[in-house]
């Protein structure tokens, strides 16, 4: 079988790169949203699927060299497994940032997408780590 190059390894190993990764792509999310929300006037809920959207497909470039050093060309069932567990934590994320903007309706687009990042990247590394990116030997 193939090997992605990923090596073992935990948190401490990937951490930095899973930072960095996941950093860019909240840049983007939330760069986009603004965007979309300020310039264009699109409602806060849709601008942000589409923002997370464009932010996914960047993630998983950054994730497959950053975080987890994958060397193996990349393949359609690979990025398949990540859209699988990127709309998961999409969705966790988007839950969250959907309540805070519903319950708390004074509160920035950008501080809700902050809080909801802060909850499903826990869910986008396990997923990620033991579901996508994983040792194949």
């Amino acid at each position: 079988a193939a090997d992605t190059g990923n090596g073992g390894g935990g948190v401490a190993k990937h951490g930095p790169g899973f930072l960095v990764s996941g950093l860019i792509a909240l840049a983007v999310d939330t760069a986009l949203t603004s965007l979309l929300t300020r310039g264009v006037g699109i409602a806060p809920v849709p601008a942000r699927l589409m923002a997370i959207s464009v932010a996914m497909v960047i993630a998983w470039a950054c994730h497959r060299r950053l975080t987890f050093g994958v060397t193996a060309a990349p393949t359609v069932s690979e990025f398949a497994r990540y859209a699988a567990v990127a709309w998961v934590s999409a969705a966790v994320n988007f839950a969250i940032y959907a309540v805070a903007l519903f319950a708390l309706p004074w509160l920035a687009p950008e501080i809700a997408i902050a809080l909801a990042a802060c909850v499903s990247m826990v869910v986008s590394y396990v997923g990620m780590r033991f579901g996508v990116f994983k040792r194949v030997d």
